[in-house]
């Protein structure tokens, strides 16, 4: 199973904010330079993880972006879960669907295989990934100068 470049993007952006104090209130640009990812994806991104109550965002002047309690603190397995969705692996019901489906057994293992995934994950909460070493490389991320 791989994540999708969205879910990858939220995680990132999620765990540099994790590692900042609690005044820093980073613009979702810099946020996006930090961890190297293009800013019209990070925007997007950060609407969902707002919209998900995982990062506040406050605009104007003295605002900017932070990781909430439940962002910090929430499971891991049900943020990915909320994030990828959690329809089937492959594609059996795709136009054409699959000719195997009435009678194939791997949907049933691959939906297992995808719940055991996310199930390892339920204990862990972005908090937890951001101890060391991690959170020491996250704090020297910057970002980038402007070209």
């Amino acid at each position: 199973m791989r994540l999708t470049k969205s879910t990858d993007i939220a995680l990132r952006i999620a765990m540099r904010l994790a590692v900042l104090d609690e005044d820093a209130a980073p613009t979702t640009r810099q946020v996006a330079e930090s961890v190297d990812v293009p800013y019209t994806h990070a925007a997007k991104v950060v609407s969902r993880l707002q919209h998900l109550g995982v990062v506040e965002a406050r605009r104007g002047r003295g605002g900017g972006l932070s990781l909430t309690f439940a962002g910090r603190t929430g499971s891991l397995g049900l943020l990915l879960r909320e994030l990828e969705g959690v329809g089937d692996v492959v594609g059996c019901e795709d136009d054409p669907p699959c000719p195997l489906r009435a009678a194939c057994r791997l949907r049933g293992a691959l939906r297992t295989a995808q719940e055991a995934f996310f199930a390892t994950l339920d204990p862990l909460s972005i908090g937890d990934l951001v101890s060391s070493p991690a959170g020491p490389v996250l704090l020297s991320l910057t970002s980038r100068p402007a070209d």
